[in-house]
């Protein structure tokens, strides 16, 4: 008679579905696992965002790149003289001789007035966007007759006739209009100069020589020119006058001012239509002087004005979302292990592996149509076809309909809790606190009648 063994029962699998410790560890495994997916998201995140930043770049050079003045300045050439001994072999005596030397001081105005008009758009190439401009800035203001006793000149080694004004740039390419110099009721042409490299990034331009006249009759010199330029990102003016007064206006609505000096508040208007700023700088409030000798030092430290930047960074928001990924997936498997324990149903490790790989979707879902659409379309979509979809699964899962409605709701409530976060900025810590505390108070309260004793 044979006898029939029946088959021994898998330990392993039986463990893994009594015990909640089992359970517990594979939940966990699982998580660490969606790690790694997680991370080829933000990898993905962050390759798009350095895309862009390259196609913006390209849009910004061939448009022309940020702004930034640094002038009027009167370049003052000068003798300065030395002695050399040398000995004649024929004669056998030593003879001395003068040499003369011509160096350069650098004057800055007495008085600078800017006025800045500004129109700004955005240029797009595919799904990218940069922010551009064409500005006109009038420049006006006076320098005084110079006085170079203090730095040991006299007057007499100055060589007037070949005295110059020069105005630094970075974006030469930029300007679109003929630039001429009016000083002391007279016309200047500015051209290119690039022979005079003071070892800074700035292009130079230089008037041809001012007449004489112009500091033997006048004991303060009036000037005025303009510049149109072709810019993008931001335009920055260095306060060289020992007064120096900026108006700008402009139509974009977002303006962030930088630098050194911030625009005075109570003129400041900012609207949908555009903004209005005023700046005043006095020479106190900046750590150079008015006059230089030889070299013009480094002062784009000190630089102030306004940065135009497209205002919604999809990438970052799409970022900072994907940094709630592993928040997102625990709790998610959290609820799923608190059904599980509670309502005896086997949920095997495959099935919370295709939960997590749902979740992880989400983001390539919105950073994918966030590029083609507002950030708050792309976070609905990407957020409502995960929903259903990991509530319609869990529905072939529990078997009932009680349990999937609760985690529909409980994915919803997570994702707007997330989306309320990333659009806070000053208060996100303190409310992404108070929810976490919310968040463990219900799971505390949910499992204290389960026997963990016994798993």
């Amino acid at each position: 008679m044979e006898v029939i063994q029946k088959p021994q029962p898998n330990k392993f699998g039986h463990w893994l579905k009594t015990s909640i410790t089992a359970r517990m560890l594979m939940v966990g495994i699982l998580v660490i696992v969606l790690l790694v997916p997680l991370s080829f998201i933000s990898n993905l995140i962050q390759e798009r965002w350095q895309r862009q930043q390259g196609v913006v770049n390209e849009i910004n050079d061939k448009w022309g790149s940020d702004v930034m003045v640094y002038g009027p300045i009167l370049k003052l050439p000068y003798k300065t003289y030395s002695e050399t001994t040398k000995y004649n072999e024929k004669t056998k005596v030593y003879t001395k001789e003068t040499e003369t030397q011509i160096n350069y001081a650098y004057i800055f105005p007495e008085t600078l007035n800017n006025a800045s008009e500004v129109d700004s758009k955005t240029l797009k190439r595919g799904n990218f966007e940069s922010a551009v401009f064409t500005t006109k800035m009038n420049f006006s203001g006076s320098f005084k007759r110079p006085d170079l006793s203090q730095k040991d000149i006299k007057n007499k080694d100055i060589v007037w006739d070949k005295a110059t004004i020069l105005v630094k740039t970075s974006n030469l390419k930029g300007i679109k209009n003929e630039m001429f110099l009016k000083l002391a009721d007279s016309d200047y042409v500015f051209e290119t100069n690039f022979n005079d490299n003071n070892g800074n990034y700035l292009d130079e331009l230089e008037s041809n020589y001012i007449q004489p006249a112009a500091f033997s009759e006048n004991e303060s010199i009036a000037f005025n020119f303009n510049m149109t330029f072709n810019g993008s990102n931001k335009i920055q003016l260095i306060p060289i006058g020992k007064t120096t007064n900026m108006n700008m206006t402009s139509n974009w609505a977002d303006p962030s001012f930088m630098g050194n000096f911030l625009p005075d508040d109570e003129t400041k208007e900012i609207s949908a239509d555009g903004f209005k700023a005023d700046w005043k700088i006095l020479h106190i409030n900046r750590p150079f002087s008015q006059q230089y000798l030889n070299k013009i030092p480094n002062l784009h430290a000190y630089g102030f004005g306004t940065k135009f930047v497209v205002p919604v960074d999809e990438y970052q928001k799409s970022e900072r979302s994907a940094k709630y990924g592993f928040l997102v997936i625990a709790l998610t498997f959290l609820i799923f292990f608190l059904i599980q324990t509670l309502s005896k149903i086997n949920i095997h490790p495959f099935q919370y592996l295709m939960i997590g790989l749902a979740l992880i979707m989400f983001y390539t879902l919105l950073v994918s149509i966030s590029e083609h659409s507002n950030f708050l379309k792309a976070y609905l979509i990407a957020g409502s076809s995960v929903v259903v979809l990991i509530t319609l699964y869990s529905k072939s899962i529990l078997k009932t309909f009680k349990f999937p409605i609760f985690i529909g709701a409980s994915l919803t409530a997570l994702y707007a809790f997330i989306f309320v976060i990333i659009q806070l900025e000053n208060y996100a810590l303190l409310v992404g606190s108070i929810g976490l505390f919310a968040i463990l108070a219900i799971v505390m309260y949910v499992s204290r009648k389960i026997d963990w004793h016994n798993g």
